[in-house]
């Protein structure tokens, strides 16, 4: 059995502001076992643990499998990784719908190239739109709601707040909405109880995120429409189908979400979603950030561009 540990840096096309954190580049690592890969790849400013731990515990990971132990991650990175690198795949999945394409940076910014924006996508706008909000002045993101919503009449608006607001900013900004063309708010504020609290007050249709990466509890509401899941964060796969399972237990939608993976981890997340969530366009427009890829067009990884950490076969 072959085993290895790769370390991948690609750069954003521009830098991304992350929790307040500003990158460059993002970076992550790419882990093989028996030729089947997995990325590892926390997100600053998302993960509790950084790239340097995830990086000990997949080597300590892999010793364990060269002993012939089974590895045993604790970080949700490492588990993702492993989990997708040691995972039966199914042989055949149905095709992915298109991702829905993600908004974010400056109001202004986007306002002044809405054109070429809208253009861009061609005859067929899109039937949904992610935008990422409580980033800035709340007149100016609603000003550029209200455009989008004006040049795209048919599609519905995902907005998406990171838990940005208190309860009092959120019911606010969602009173200030046309709520018609907005498919729902991800998030508006960081504990429970109060994004609830902001769609009895407001009517607005919400989903969770950071509920679910934080494991934290929740509960079906009928204002809660879906569960955007992101396994890069929340790691072990038995845990992201748990919540698939509760999803379809209560009627909501499941959305799998990227987290600015390389393009090999975008194409596991696509395959998740397509095993997962076949009806929902998945959350995985990230891509296009990233200047260079690990893969070729075929899907197979370049390791001669990236930084080896570890390279050992067992007997197995």
């Amino acid at each position: 059995m072959q085993l290895a540990l790769y370390r991948y840096s690609l750069p954003f096309r521009q830098p991304l502001v992350f929790k307040g954190q500003r990158l460059a580049n993002r970076e992550g690592l790419l882990v093989t076992i028996n030729g089947q890969w997995g990325e590892i790849a926390p997100l600053p400013g998302f993960s509790t643990e950084t790239l340097a731990k995830a990086e000990t515990e997949s080597l300590a990971c892999l010793a364990a499998i060269k002993r012939g132990e089974k590895a045993m991650p604790t970080l949700p990175s490492v588990q993702f990784g492993f989990d997708c690198a040691q995972r039966q795949w199914p042989a055949n999945l149905p095709a992915l719908l298109p991702p829905y394409p993600l908004l974010q940076g400056e109001p202004a910014a986007l306002m002044v190239t809405l054109d070429n924006i809208v253009a861009g996508w061609g005859a067929l706008p899109p039937t949904r739109l992610k935008l990422k909000v409580a980033r800035y002045a709340m007149e100016e993101e609603l000003a550029l709601i209200n455009q989008l919503a004006t040049r795209l009449p048919t599609t519905k608006l995902i907005l998406d707040a990171n838990g940005g607001w208190t309860r009092e900013e959120a019911q606010r900004f969602c009173e200030c909405l046309s709520l018609k063309q907005i498919d729902y708010l991800e998030e508006p504020c960081a504990a429970f109880a109060d994004t609830i609290a902001v769609a009895e007050a407001t009517g607005v249709a919400i989903a969770l995120d950071e509920t679910l990466t934080r494991g934290e509890e929740w509960y079906c509401h009928p204002q809660l429409k879906a569960l955007v899941i992101k396994p890069t964060l929340i790691g072990s796969l038995s845990d992201c189908e748990a919540l698939v399972q509760r999803a379809r237990a209560g009627n909501l939608r499941v959305v799998i979400s990227s987290s600015f993976e390389s393009d090999l981890g975008l194409g596991l997340l696509a395959r998740l979603a397509s095993e997962w969530a076949p009806s929902e366009p998945p959350g995985l427009d990230t891509e296009h950030w990233l200047t260079e890829r690990v893969t070729t067009a075929t899907g197979e990884v370049v390791a001669e561009n990236l930084h080896c950490l570890s390279k050992m076969e067992n007997s197995a």
